[in-house]
């Protein structure tokens, strides 16, 4: 199973937990176990039509999957994947 790191305002979700184990061969079987595991996680990751929502940033390896392949990017079985919100400010 693929580490997922938890970014903080989702940790309510995961019961405090700032790291999961989740399984799937890409970013969108991952975030879709999160989910059973995590109900309400997916809404908070995902838009209405079921993409990554534009603030949040999610990397596999170090790489960000919009660069890659999206929720078709493939995770390995001992590849860490983060969670990152985008941070906006002056």
């Amino acid at each position: 199973m693929a580490t997922v790191r938890i970014p903080t305002p989702l940790r309510k979700l995961t019961q405090g937990a700032e790291e999961v184990t989740a399984s799937g061969k890409n970013i969108g079987e991952i975030i879709g176990d999160l989910e059973k595991r995590f109900p309400g996680i997916k809404e908070r990751i995902c838009d209405e039509k079921g993409a990554v929502r534009r603030f949040v940033n999610i990397f596999v390896k170090d790489e960000d999957i919009r660069f890659q392949q999206n929720l078709d990017t493939p995770v390995g079985e001992t590849d860490e994947v983060s969670i990152v919100p985008a941070i906006a400010g002056g």
